[in-house]
């Protein structure tokens, strides 16, 4: 299973809902999260750009676009994000395949980083 983040920012009417009759976040999209095999890992109240955040397992990334659109579809979201999280070891995996694909890249441009000039203070 991939690990995702995901975030949530509310609308006020949701919000306003929410305040009338709190409930678990947790149960509310658990039935939706099962249904596509997904698997809740942790869930946490945000206050900032996200309202909510939340770690969820996926078995494939059709299961988490799935649920993102049946979520953002009930329209008590202003805001919705998908981020696919790497495992440390899959992070450092990602950095050597990068360092080995590098020689096999032609960027449109080039940059030598050593012909800058140090920027003075000011």
């Amino acid at each position: 299973m991939a690990h995702y983040l995901i975030e949530v920012g509310y609308t006020p009417q949701s919000w306003s809902t929410q305040i009338e009759n709190p409930a678990s976040a947790a149960d509310r999209i658990t039935p939706a999260l099962k249904a596509c095999g997904g698997k809740l890992e942790s869930m946490y109240y945000a206050f900032g750009d996200s309202d909510l955040v939340a770690i969820v397992d996926f078995k494939a990334p059709t299961d988490a676009a799935a649920f993102a659109l049946a979520v953002t579809a009930g329209g008590a979201l202003r805001s919705f994000k998908t981020t696919a999280l790497l495992t440390l070891e899959e992070g450092i995996a990602s950095m050597k395949l990068a360092g080995e694909l590098r020689a096999k890249y032609s960027p449109p441009t080039t940059v030598n980083l050593t012909d800058k000039q140090p920027a003075t203070a000011r």
